[in-house]
């Protein structure tokens, strides 16, 4: 994978298509922070358990970037998007589409504490190395912010 924060964004919007595991893209700390369209997780644990039951119970994802805008300082990254993106609601029955915008951070994984950018007091113990190998992102997402652009 990649060494830039614009390749690791454009990475997870991959995985998510592909119904590949999200959660490694994720810094494991307590810090980390995900607002979703009707959910607001804190904490990595959190973020990793709603992750891995959204590609449980969905499928047929599309997701289509319209203004990536990435921008690196050393050890953290900003980004910025307009993104549409449908799924299939398994659980429902019904497909759903939304026009988001996106907005985060992302901490370069050798920049924290251990190696694998994975603290260790992870109750799984699992970390993006070993659940990705070689190809562990070299960015981690600390803050994600999706949100419906929907006009007043």
């Amino acid at each position: 994978m990649s060494d830039t924060a614009a390749a690791v964004v454009r990475a997870y919007y991959d995985a998510l298509r592909q119904g590949e595991p999200l959660p490694p893209y994720f810094l494991a700390d307590e810090s980390t922070t995900k607002f979703g369209i009707s959910e607001a997780l804190f904490g990595y644990e959190a973020v990793a358990d709603a992750l891995e039951s959204q590609t449980e119970t969905t499928t047929d994802w599309s997701v289509e970037s319209r203004r990536l805008s990435v921008a690196e300082d050393g050890e953290y990254a900003t980004f910025a998007d307009e993104v549409t993106m449908a799924w299939t609601d398994l659980e429902a029955g019904t497909d759903r589409r939304f026009d988001t915008r996106w907005s985060g951070t992302l901490v370069r994984r050798e920049a924290v504490g251990s190696d694998d950018g994975v603290d260790s007091s992870d109750a799984g113990g699992a970390n993006a190395a070993e659940t990705n190998g070689d190809d562990a992102p070299a960015w981690l997402f600390r803050t994600m912010h999706v949100s419906t652009a929907n006009e007043l």
